[in-house]
Order: C-alpha cells, then sequence, then structure tokens
C-alpha cells in the first residue's frame, strides 16, 4: 500500500466517502474487512468468496484483514492469504490503495476430533510463518504484520524480539500485536519502538474487557483496531446486551449492526473495526456504519 504522511486522508480516497483513519503511516479506510469467516468452518464457496471481497473493494472498503492461521483444520493453511491475493490479483480496482495486514503466530488443529486452534510464539516460528504470509499474500514486504497472540509458553519479549527481526530484515514494513495487555503494549513498545502501529483486541457490547487498552492505545498515539466488532460469528451470549443499539438502529431507520460500528469508531479517532462477512450483504451494510452519526445521547445510553 502507498504510504500517506498527511495527517489528513489521502488524494486516492477522493473518488469514495469512506471514512478513513490512520495507522502508522497508512490512511486507509476505518472499516475494514475480517477475512476470517471467508476460510474457516462454513466458509463459502471460494467464488462467493472472492465476490464479497470484490464488493467491499469496490464499496471503498481500503483495509483487508487477514492471519496466516485463517484455514479449515486440516484443510489448506494460509487458505485466506492466498484467497486475498486472487481477490486482489482479480480486482479492477486501485491495488495499492488497500492495506492489507496479516498475523503471525496461531495454527489449526484438532482437540478429540474437533476444529481448534493453537499458539507458537517462538521467535523463530514466528519469522517462519512471517515469511510465508509474504510469500502468499506475494508481496515482498507485509504492510501490517500482527503478532497474532501471546503464548504462554514463551516469554512475551522474546516473542516479540522475533517480531522485530522481521521488520528489522523488510518483511514486514510495520508491526502490531494482538490479543494484548496494557503490559505487554509497553514490553512491545520498549522493544519495537516507532515500529509498532496498531493493537488489535476483541471489543464489542458483549465483550468490555479491552476496553483498557482502547484508552491505553488512545494516551500512546497508537491504532486500536477491533476484531468481532459485532460479537463475531457465534451466537452472542447475552443478547440483552444488543437492545439499546436496536433501539437507537430503529430511530435512525439502520440495521443494530451499523450502530454498534459506529459506537466503537466514536470511542475516538484511533479505532478502526474489522467487522467480518460471509455474504456481500453484510459487508456492505457494515460498510455504511461510517455515515452513521450518533449523538453524544445516543452514545452515553449505549455505555451504560
Amino acid at each position: 500500500m502507498t504510504e500517506t504522511t498527511s495527517s489528513t486522508p489521502s488524494t486516492l480516497f477522493t473518488h469514495h466517502t469512506r471514512l478513513t483513519r490512520k495507522i502508522g503511516p497508512y490512511t486507509t479506510t476505518a472499516i475494514g474487512l475480517g477475512g476470517m469467516g471467508l476460510s474457516i468452518e462454513k466458509k463459502p464457496s471460494r467464488e462467493v468468496a472472492i465476490q464479497v471481497i470484490h464488493d467491499a473493494l469496490d464499496a471503498g472498503c481500503r483495509h483487508l484483514d487477514t492471519a496466516w492461521a485463517y484455514y479449515m483444520s486440516g484443510g489448506e493453511e494460509q487458505h485466506n492469504e492466498k484467497l486475498i491475493r486472487e481477490a486482489l490479483d482479480t480486482w479492477h480496482g486501485p491495488k495499492d490503495e488497500v492495506l492489507v495486514a496479516t498475523k503471525s503466530g496461531h495454527f489449526r488443529n484438532f482437540t478429540d476430533g474437533v476444529p481448534t486452534w493453537d499458539v507458537n510464539g517462538a521467535p523463530e516460528a514466528l519469522i517462519q510463518y512471517g515469511k510465508q504470509s509474504a510469500q502468499a499474500l506475494g508481496v515482498e514486504a507485509i504492510d501490517l504484520l500482527y503478532f497474532h497472540r501471546p503464548d504462554p509458553k514463551v516469554p512475551y519479549n522474546e516473542s516479540i524480539e522475533g517480531m522485530k527481526v522481521l521488520y528489522d530484515e523488510g518483511v514486514a514494513k510495520t508491526i502490531g500485536i494482538s490479543n494484548a495487555s496494557v503490559e505487554q503494549i509497553d514490553i512491545a513498545r520498549s522493544i519495537l519502538g516507532d515500529a509498532l502501529v496498531a493493537v488489535q483486541n476483541q471489543l464489542s457490547p458483549i465483550y468490555t474487557d479491552s476496553l483498557d487498552t482502547v484508552e491505553y492505545t488512545k494516551k500512546l498515539g497508537l491504532t486500536f483496531v477491533s476484531w468481532s466488532p459485532l460479537g463475531g460469528f457465534r451466537k452472542p451470549k447475552d443478547e440483552s446486551k444488543y437492545d439499546p443499539f436496536k433501539e437507537v438502529a430503529a430511530h435512525h431507520g439502520v440495521s443494530y449492526q451499523q450502530v454498534v460500528l459506529a459506537w466503537e469508531l466514536a470511542m475516538g479517532d484511533h479505532m478502526m473495526v474489522l467487522p467480518g462477512a460471509h455474504r456481500s450483504e453484510t459487508i456492505l451494510d457494515s460498510l455504511r456504519a461510517d455515515e452513521l452519526v450518533l449523538s453524544q445521547e445516543e452514545i452515553d445510553l449505549l455505555n451504560r
């Protein structure tokens, strides 16, 4: 992706009206597309998945998020990274406007026959995964590479040292960390310095444990990127959490999902969200959340 040095949206975006924000040296859309659902269990067909990505890009989305581990347990590794590459290769729009972020350190397996996730945060593994990600994406240097999830078997600083190698060797242009605590953010900053540009943590109406890192990243000038911003593909544990969002949505005549995303984006100019999708209609609806302006009264209601 082309880097931008101004705090204002890049002129690359003048042909559409999507909300853009800064993430490190880049200016990209505040609402991105999370690719996991296009490649794990219950994924759509390859043709549908490519169409979802193309439709999101055609609607002005310029932020695609993937991971080495987005594939079905027992299936083709790096499925989603390869899917993103195919989608971009076959898209006729301005590819240099698109930020592609990926993540290292997770992998899929089975536990008692059930598809599961596991972690490997060993520095040598992260370096290997990172180079494989660049290869799968067809790039010399990854725009933004996250350390996917802390590995309890490996001291956090050692994992981050592995990520620094990828940065120093030019495999990744910028580094992020995911599923990180305030303490881990400090460790990563002490090792990576300005190379660390983003923290990607889970945040939704049913998962607010990360609000401390929302505030901390704002204070530090780092971008906070929300994964599963709508609650994830699994049925939410407490549907009542969405009642005030549905109330505000009815007032605006929009989906409650748009209200959820607009609420998260309103937490600060450092906020970005990554809704996933199995269908084009879903991501196209989510993208329209950047047109929704919530009043302070509505935000207060949603924050209760």
